[in-house]
């Protein structure tokens, strides 16, 4: 894999302009041939409970029902868990969590599907749900047993230290809200083969699962995905709704659709992680860090799912861009009666982020400080303070460069003495500032995910096919690689064509997914590109005598040796006639990780990227209403392939962070009914919630050490993290009603009613 060509072109998404007019077909889209059924899922309606008695007369007889699933459908392994068991595609005896399913019909059209389901008589025996994470605690239900993380000796350091604090925080839940919800669509062909196409991230794995469920090979089973409208996770593991309609489309030999409406995908499908923290820490007058001890918790739901590597994520990036030289971590993964919680944009990381950044702002407020200078004097440095907790060298550090300039570009000191006048001038009103770092590890933390497949083919008229394992969600992965093959061959970006993600084409694919999809296909697809080529080349020195030692440059259409040219379109139409080969597979293993999950030991990232944002914000003390002012933002893309795909990455995932840390509020009754399930209870960001003044800037001076396709970085995850300075700025501005005296307790999200509470608290201790 090599490529030296570091281009940085700014072309729109391969999709757009069918995005915004329609035309971009998604699963849903795909005409149904005739014949087609319609599924609808029967769930749960309680939350832990023994199943009595399943009567499905009534649902049999309804109008259009053709055909029930239950678990006795099920010849092979009843059980989507991705990595542990403990996902029933239909549970048989209890119910674990409000939405479990239960059975599916298929019948003529999906309102008399949906209308079949309701007609089951289900009855329960009631058993007491564990909703939250610390009555999990107390009654010690856990999935797994506690994990210890240690380095040094925090608990002397602790007692030694000038400076003691202990506290707690936590991080809410957060529903994927993707444009397009879960949806699949099931053609049965002869010999019991399957046409699916699913909206998921993970082809591969929906593959696997579907045959281990129907008890046949996964040869039988291809998988295709043009795009899916967003997953940002939510559709990683989530193999129930195309594995239910597998299912439906075996048994009635018919094709079948099944699309869950908003409201189902909602109540039946997982969320983040929410974490709960407990802390202590020692430090100086100055605020570094001496020790730091962490209680860290988890509501992982009623299965494991990606819970045990979300975990490692969080105790990963506890440390953020902070070097803690004495650290220890005790980790609980909390079972409850709720949907599973699944891999989220951050994977978990952003929580253990949170947990680290709301404590060294409490430092700062307990130090009447400027959080600013509490972070910078904590930060990673390029000397013996660079080694993390989990004993990896960081060698490509720019936090402390990236955080000097933007301090200055948003002249944020200048700005903390304007707010200071506002707010003295101000009694209902208030205004906060807050600067944050983000440092992000990139690879999958399960190392063999860590490799990619591609296919590329040229033919005889000069024009390129390519297929590639990630999934394009509206991230641009696709266009991004198309770019890296045109410019490869030295052709124009028209001149590649990319075709849906086909489990039959390239097999055994990672999830799009860890930010890093594009680093693994691109470099896939570069594999391939340079076999071709290789063959291209052989083939010209030999027709035509030429006896050049260096490598011959593609540019401009044109293949050039020296002072010889050949046109890219001749040359590949004589290769042809010569039986030159000019298609290839490709294939691309991630170097250098190598980490050691017992010992918690190790290299498990390729890279980091850094970022930081300065948010600005005004709250309304007397509704607890917030408004972001001003965001300020410089992040490190590296040399980014494509800059305004990346910025529209970071934009976005910066307003995501945004709602998770402000308004995306998941609750669940007492009863473990979850009650934020359609889009009047469950608040995303609006067009008015976007920043009033937006400025986002690309790191010029970034660039990647490692052999990573055009020396770029990713903007998967980490603009999310940005938004943390949303928070804190909150936090600034209640801080502020005391006159900075008293540090504010919230969690996160800060919502108006957790705004008001935490003023009201803070007034209590005036």
């Amino acid at each position: 894999m090599k490529n030296n060509n570091y281009m940085q072109v700014s072309r729109p998404h391969d999709s757009a302009f069918k995005h915004v007019s329609g035309f971009a077909e998604y699963t849903d889209d795909i005409k149904e041939p005739e014949g087609t059924l319609f599924g609808a899922i029967g769930w749960s309606k309680k939350a832990n409970a023994i199943i009595k008695k399943i009567d499905l007369s009534e649902v049999k007889t309804s109008e259009g029902v053709v055909s029930i699933a239950t678990s006795l459908d099920i010849e092979g392994r009843n059980d989507v868990g991705p990595v542990f068991d403990g996902d029933p595609i239909f549970t048989e005896k209890k119910v674990e969590y409000y939405g479990q399913p239960l059975f599916a019909v298929a019948a003529t059209s999906i309102n008399l599907a949906r209308k079949a389901v309701l007609k089951a008589k289900i009855t329960y025996k009631d058993l007491h749900p564990i909703v939250t994470i610390k009555e999990a605690l107390k009654k010690n239900k856990l999935l797994f047993n506690i994990r210890k993380i240690k380095k040094g000796n925090p608990s002397n350091k602790i007692f030694n230290s000038k400076n003691y604090l202990k506290g707690n925080f936590t991080t809410g839940s957060q529903e994927h809200f993707y444009l397009e919800g879960q949806v699949a669509f099931v053609i049965p062909k002869e010999d019991n083969d399957l046409i699916v196409y699913s909206s998921t991230q993970h082809p591969s794995e929906t593959q696997q699962i579907i045959s281990k469920m129907l008890n046949q090979k996964s040869n039988s089973i291809t998988v295709l995905v043009r795009r899916i409208g967003g997953g940002f996770g939510g559709k990683e593991t989530n193999f129930m709704t195309s594995s239910i309609c597998a299912l439906l489309a075996k048994k009635t030999k018919r094709p079948v659709k099944l699309r869950l409406d908003r409201d189902e995908d909602i109540i039946i499908t997982g969320k983040r992680h929410e974490f709960y923290s407990e802390y202590e820490v020692g430090f100086n007058d100055r605020g570094l860090i001496n020790g730091l001890k962490v209680k860290l918790a988890s509501k992982c739901g009623m299965s494991p799912d990606l819970s045990v590597a979300i975990n490692e994520r969080a105790l990963l990036h506890i440390d953020n861009a902070y070097f803690i030289p004495n650290i220890e971590i005790n980790n609980y993964l909390c079972k409850t009666n709720t949907s599973t919680s699944t891999a989220f944009r951050g994977f978990g990381g952003n929580q253990g982020m949170m947990a680290i950044e709301n404590i060294i702002d409490c430092v700062a407020r307990y130090l009447k400080k400027d959080p600013l200078e509490v972070r910078k004097i904590n930060f990673y440095q390029k000397n013996k303070k660079n080694i993390t907790h989990y004993g990896m060298k960081i060698e490509d550090n720019v936090i402390n460069e990236i955080f000097d300039k933007l301090v200055k570009k948003s002249n944020y000191k200048k700005r903390v003495l304007e707010i200071k006048k506002f707010n003295s001038k101000n009694n209902y009103k208030k205004k906060g500032i807050a600067i944050t770092p983000v440092k992000f590890g990139i690879s999958f933390t399960t190392i063999h995910l860590n490799q990619a497949g591609a296919l590329v083919h040229i033919y005889t008229d000069g024009s390129i096919h390519l297929n590639h394992g990630g999934i394009e969600m509206g991230q641009g992965t696709h266009t991004k690689i198309a770019q890296l093959v045109a410019n490869s061959f030295g052709l124009t970006y028209d001149k590649v064509q990319i075709s849906s993600t086909n489990t039959s084409k390239v097999p055994n694919t990672s999830a799009s997914a860890a930010s890093s999809t594009t680093d693994l296909n691109g470099a896939a697809a570069l594999n391939a590109v340079s076999k071709i080529k290789a063959n291209l080349e052989k083939f010209i020195k030999s027709k035509y005598k030429i006896f050049y030692n260096k490598e011959p440059i593609y540019n401009n259409g044109y293949i050039i040796f020296g002072n010889r040219s050949f046109k890219f379109e001749n040359i590949i139409q004589e290769a042809y006639l010569n039986r030159i080969s000019l298609s290839s597979s490709g294939f691309y293993s991630t170097p250098k990780i190598k980490f050691n999950k017992n010992k918690f030991f190790g290299r498990p990232f390729y890279y980091f990227c850094y970022g930081a944002a300065v948010t600005e914000v005004t709250i309304d003390t007397l509704t607890g209403e917030n408004i972001i002012n001003r965001v300020d933002i410089l992040h490190d893309a590296g040399n980014a392939i494509n800059p305004a795909l990346e910025l529209g990455q970071i934009e976005g995932g910066f307003v995501q962070g945004q709602g998770w840390l402000t308004m995306e509020e998941v609750n669940w009754n007492s009863k473990g009914k979850i009650t934020t399930f359609s889009p009047s209870t469950y608040k995303i960001p609006a067009i008015s919630d976007i920043p009033k003044k937006f400025n986002v800037e690309i790191y010029k001076e970034g660039i990647n050490k490692e052999n990573v396709v055009n020396k770029s970085k990713t903007t998967g995850e980490p603009p999310l993290m940005l938004a943390m300075s949303v928070f804190f700025a909150i936090k600034d501005a209640i801080a502020s009603i005391g006159n900075h005296t008293i540090s504010p307790i919230i969690d996160a999200p800060a919502t108006p009613e957790n705004i008001l509470m935490s003023i009201k608290n803070l007034k209590s201790k005036l």
